[in-house]
């Protein structure tokens, strides 16, 4: 669809803002108050201000200079169904974004939706932005602004309109490329290097607000690399830019003329700006853009494991040494797919992935962009640590597949009676047919049930929960209920400050890092 991704806040956050805008406005009328008290008292305010003031810088010969290669997009579709096509904005999908948000695709509002009646066939158009990146007329757009389009047309700055077809599309990174034939060469604008951008700089944001097109807002960067939960590319830079519904797939400028983003999703109580957007690096629309135009696609490189961060409770849990800022670097391996790269070089759960041909992981992301990033084929170095000792393999990395295989799971099968684990607060049952059925596994999956949580827990406060399958304890696996609770006691008589537990939830395999009470610790 189009517009603006949208992370919508909660309630909380939404008292917050209307707070915050309260005492923003007091302000306001402060300042004025003691503004008139200067000039009743003879001071020249605006002499003041003329002598110290440092003027912010004056983009205009800039946008000038830019505006003729962005355009508006406008996209016609039928929906039939506007339940399947058109998201609920209420909706959040059970996806979590920085705060508690949840990121969601949010339409411009169309005509025809809502009032309570079920929805009838009808056309609908809907708007967004892209650049120019060729003479020739290949434009960049976000995937969501095209998606399901039946036509799509395209008007320059100067109002000249063309329909435009879409040459390729990556939804793993919401970009798009989609083509116009002018009939003569067109105005176009260069991608900078994303790399080189720090915050605080000023950026400038054009695209088509609302329909309204050849919009500029100015602002700075705010920070960089950040993930809102959208994909497993995340690294948006964050602008204070004004960005609204229609700017989408609109370019982000530096203070040269050069895009080093592509807007495309702001956090908002409201679904207008708040000062909080998110722009797709340049880096990596170089890299998506360059293949969708040479073959309409994109290909990864996959390796086959499942990552997660590493928190400070884990890495003591798993005696894993700190960065040089103090806090755990890598990407510990929650699960591997079978067959995979990974399975085949040896990697195993527990190993933590610290660099990928000499570039250092630090978290989760890296590794995903990194591993992506390898030309499938190509035999690729992973730095690593097993046991806390550092270990190095070759790996020859794959293509990712359309549907990645997420079957972490391990052989096996469950011993006969519960066991409850107080110290942690844990009831474990024996993995039954019936389970391996509800939890869509494999026959010969090994491992002991979670059957009971007790509230205010260890196992409760790491949210452990009812129904996950516990496979693992630290690099140990586990086939039963009793063997479990023996190596959950083992472990916690060696004195550790955690324990490294691994489960399957939801076919997903991740570790979870169990606090040990204080009367059970060694000493």
């Amino acid at each position: 669809m189009t517009g603006l991704k949208t992370l919508a806040t909660s309630s909380k956050h939404r008292r917050i803002a209307a707070l915050t805008l309260v005492l923003l406005a007091g302000t306001a009328l402060g300042g004025y108050g003691i503004a008139r008290a200067d000039e009743t008292a003879g001071l020249n305010a605006s002499a003041a201000v003329q002598k110290n003031f440092t003027p912010v810088p004056d983009f205009s010969a800039l946008v000038t200079a830019l505006k003729p290669a962005v355009v508006s997009i406008t996209v016609h579709l039928k929906i039939s169904d506007a339940s399947e096509q058109v998201p609920d904005p209420n909706d959040q999908g059970g996806q979590s974004g920085p705060g508690g948000a949840s990121p969601f695709p949010f339409p411009f509002p169309m005509p025809g939706f809502g009032g309570g009646q079920a929805p009838q066939p009808q056309a609908v158009e809907a708007k967004g932005s892209g650049f120019i990146i060729n003479s020739d007329g290949t434009i960049v757009t976000n995937n969501h602004v095209v998606k399901n389009a039946k036509s799509i047309t395209v008007t320059l700055s100067d109002g000249q309109s063309y329909p435009a077809k879409v040459i390729g599309a990556d939804p793993r990174t919401d970009l798009a490329v989609v083509k116009v034939s002018a009939g003569h060469p067109l105005p176009f604008v260069e991608l900078g290097d994303s790399r080189a951008v720090i915050p605080g700089e000023w950026v400038i944001a054009m695209g088509n607000p609302f329909g309204l097109s050849n919009t500029v807002t100015a602002g700075i960067v705010s920070a960089l690399g950040r993930d809102i939960g959208d994909g497993p590319y995340d690294r948006f830079i964050q602008i204070d830019a004004p960005i609204n519904e229609g700017n989408s797939g609109g370019p982000l400028f530096d203070q040269k003329g050069r895009v080093i983003g592509i807007n495309t999703a702001i956090l908002s109580p409201s679904g207008g700006s708040v000062g909080i957007g998110f722009a797709i690096p340049s880096d990596m629309i170089k890299r998506v853009v360059t293949q969708l135009v040479a073959s309409g696609k994109v290909t990864r490189g996959y390796l086959g494991v499942e990552a997660q961060m590493i928190t400070p409770t884990m890495a003591q849990a798993m005696g894993l040494p700190d960065g040089q800022d103090g806090a755990p670097v890598g990407a510990l391996i929650a699960g591997i797919s079978p067959s995979s790269p990974a399975f085949r070089a040896g990697l195993k759960p527990g190993d933590v992935i610290t660099k990928v041909d000499g570039a250092p992981v630090t978290n989760p992301g890296d590794l995903a962009i990194d591993i992506a990033n390898v030309d499938p084929g190509h035999d690729t170095s992973i730095e690593y640590l097993r046991n806390g000792k550092p270990h190095t393999l070759t790996v020859a990395v794959a293509t990712l597949p359309t549907n990645p295989n997420k079957d972490f799971g391990t052989n096996g099968a469950g011993g006969p009676d519960m066991t409850a684990h107080g110290d942690i607060g844990l009831t474990l049952a024996p993995l039954t047919g019936h389970d391996l059925a509800q939890l869509n596994l494999p026959n010969g999956t090994q491992g002991a049930v979670v059957a009971q949580v007790q509230p205010g827990s260890p196992a409760d406060e790491a949210g452990l929960q009812s129904g996950d399958l516990l496979v693992g304890v630290g690099n140990d696996p586990i086939t039963s209920p009793d063997q479990a609770a023996a190596a959950i006691k083992s472990a916690e008589g060696k004195g550790g400050k955690a324990l490294a537990l691994r489960v399957v939830r939801n076919g997903e395999a991740l570790f979870v890092a169990v606090k040990v009470p204080d009367s059970k610790k060694a000493g």
